[in-house]
């Protein structure tokens, strides 16, 4: 491909639009290639905080690579504002430093000898938008306030704690005056109750500079907290692309359903033809389930996805009913107190369950019970 560098012919607050991008790294000559991202396509909306979710290995990073100018695909187009920043195609690559980004990567970039206020000001005295010296070191301590971090203007980088550095990167990523945030997993070096703090703090940011951010993590309970949108990515492949609540609530896929949360999987080896309400019936091994928001794809195989905080557990007594539909019996192999409630794993004709009790529950493990599914949360997901 012949490169042509150059900035973008002119800056909007348009969405970045992400189609059909294709990358693939050659094994050894004559070797098939393999494909890090195969048909990669979403957008990121002005002001709204977009997840690009997997596992290591999905894409995910590359992808983002991508989008920032580090990498170059074989096929596709990315658009920013409106203008294209890459385009296999028409032969169009627009060098990084020329793309309205600005990136906060995992290890945070800090230049450790460099004062605090000075790693903050670098992108007004180098970046493209650069300013006046003597309007630096105001702009640049007045960002500072901002993300809590004035007082510390004049120490050194390296007296910064993990949180301090990574709002410090924050900080210096808003004065290159992007439109849009790229941020590569920057909360995975800290320890989990402070990821928590900063989670809240990093969307508190991007909402109040209204800055469109699209943001790379492995973990699941990040990108159902931060995001608007969801992109869940497997083998270099979207799996799914939604808001959060439906990504837990409504997964496309197995495989949605299951690297998101928690989830029970029961294969299917036969399922109705839709009803007039959508619902079908699925028979597994722990008998027929009617599968309230079913998917519209029918035929042999597939699965059927319930929560455990979706499953009503009782207890089976002398004399109790036998179950009725959508219901099961089962042992409890394991019962775990988690404080608020008790995690149960529940064997039942060859399947084991996970289901959540209240931590009163006296479900104690070789006692029988009685497992519901209600139609409305259970989801048939063809194969």
């Amino acid at each position: 491909m012949n490169n042509a560098a150059g900035a973008p012919e002119a800056a909007s607050t348009d969405s970045i639009v992400v189609s059909a991008l294709r990358k693939s790294y050659e094994r050894a000559p004559g070797s098939d290639a393999t494909y890090a991202i195969d048909g990669v396509s979403f957008d990121v909306p002005q002001g709204q905080f977009v997840t690009l979710l997997g596992p290591s290995g999905c894409g995910k990073t590359t992808t983002l690579r991508c989008v920032a100018g580090l990498e170059q695909a074989q096929e596709g187009r990315i658009e920013m504002g409106g203008q294209a920043v890459f385009d296999a195609a028409g032969k169009r690559f627009v060098r990084p430093e020329d793309r309205p980004i600005a990136m906060v990567p995992q290890s945070y970039g800090i230049w450790p000898h460099m004062k605090v206020v000075d790693n903050a000001a670098f992108p007004l005295r180098h970046g493209r938008n650069r300013r006046k010296v003597k309007d630096v070191r105001e702009r640049a301590v007045r960002m500072l306030d901002q993300v809590g971090l004035g007082a510390m203007a004049d120490r050194w980088a390296t007296q910064l704690s993990g949180g301090q550095q990574q709002r410090l990167a924050f900080a210096r990523a808003l004065l290159c005056e992007p439109e849009v945030l790229l941020l590569d997993e920057p909360l995975s070096n800290l320890d989990a109750k402070l990821r928590a703090k900063l989670r809240q703090e990093l969307r508190s940011f991007q909402e109040q500079f209204g800055v469109s951010a699209l943001y790379v993590t492995h973990d699941q309970a990040e990108a159902l907290a931060l995001s608007d949108k969801v992109v869940v990515m497997n083998h270099g492949r979207v799996e799914q692309i939604d808001a959060p609540e439906r990504i837990y609530d409504r997964p496309r896929s197995a495989f949605v359903a299951d690297f998101i949360g928690s989830a029970n999987l029961f294969a299917v080896h036969d399922v109705s033809q839709p009803r007039a309400d959508g619902s079908v019936v699925a028979k597994t091994e722990v008998g027929a389930l009617v599968c309230g928001s079913s998917s519209d794809g029918t035929g042999d195989g597939g699965f059927v996805c319930v929560r455990p905080e979706n499953i009503a557990v009782r207890l089976v007594d002398d004399g109790a009913p036998e179950p009725a539909d959508n219901e099961f019996r089962g042992t409890v192999l394991s019962s775990e107190f988690l404080g608020d409630r008790l995690e149960l794993v529940v064997r039942s004709a060859g399947t084991t369950t996970k289901a959540f009790a209240r931590s009163g529950f006296g479900a104690r493990p070789g006692r029988e019970v009685t497992l519901k599914l209600d139609p409305a949360t259970t989801r048939y997901l063809p194969g």
